[in-house]
């Protein structure tokens, strides 16, 4: 555009202007001038924004109810496993069965139709206690003979520090009781002094008392407590039960 120009604002029609001042006292000078085309479109504004307003209250109560835990009422022929696949229960039966424990009781093959379970939230929370709890290692198992006897002993004293093998456990509970647990010597020094010596390692009481380590039974008739209190006065005295050989 050249430099020498100039804007110019263009005449308005005489008609037009008197529409633009039209009104009551000094208010109609604050009018734009519009024209009836924009004028039409400025009133269906507010429609617009009213239907906005209105929805708004209704999109709360949908968010609440999504976050609120689901139930689910028993009928006739349902199982957990049924319910729980039927509602994408995380965790499957079980996570739906420990949400619900204390509704179902003991057995969770009987449930009574009629039976409010809750399907939500909660079983949610079941499944992650379940994954939490299966997540860790499962405890030892040991059989109730010489075997077992000898290698709970051996997880209590790895425990605790203290020496020995499963071998030299063995071979000296063969010697001193054949691997009976309730052997007792009536007849040495140590009977003869009314201190017999007991069990698979023929341990006299004020011994197993002094060697006796936490977490198994004041008893030295009992396998493991005898095996454990023997092996820790051997490791004091002799470095480990694998060093005994014979009486000690």
């Amino acid at each position: 555009m050249p430099a020498k120009a100039k804007h110019r604002r263009p005449k308005q029609n005489p008609i037009t202007r008197k529409l633009a001042f039209a009104g009551t006292g000094g208010a109609a000078l604050a009018l734009p001038l519009i024209s009836a085309t924009t004028a039409g479109a400025a009133v269906t504004q507010p429609a617009a924004v009213a239907s906005v307003t209105t929805l708004a209250p209704a999109a709360a109560p949908a968010v609440q109810k999504a976050a609120a835990p689901l139930t689910y009422s028993v009928i006739g022929g349902d199982t957990l496993s049924k319910i729980a696949v039927q509602h994408s229960v995380n965790g499957g039966w079980q996570a739906l069965y420990d949400a619900n424990k204390i509704s179902i009781g003991s057995n969770p093959s009987l449930i009574q139709p009629g039976l409010k379970l809750t399907l939500g939230t909660a079983a949610k929370a079941a499944a992650a206690r379940a994954k939490s709890v299966a997540a860790e290692p499962a405890a030892p198992t040991y059989a109730n003979n010489l075997d077992g006897w000898i290698r709970e002993s051996l997880d209590v004293m790895a425990k605790h520090g203290i020496p020995g093998s499963y071998n030299g456990i063995h071979r000296n509970v063969m010697r001193e009781s054949s691997g009976n647990p309730m052997a007792i010597n009536n007849w040495d020094s140590n009977a003869a002094a009314g201190i017999p010596s007991k069990g698979l390692l023929q341990v006299i009481d004020p011994t197993f008392r002094a060697y006796h380590v936490p977490g198994t039974p004041m008893d030295s008739y009992d396998p493991v407590a005898n095996i454990t209190a023997a092996c820790n006065y051997a490791a004091a005295r002799y470095g480990s039960i694998d060093n005994v050989n014979g009486a000690y």
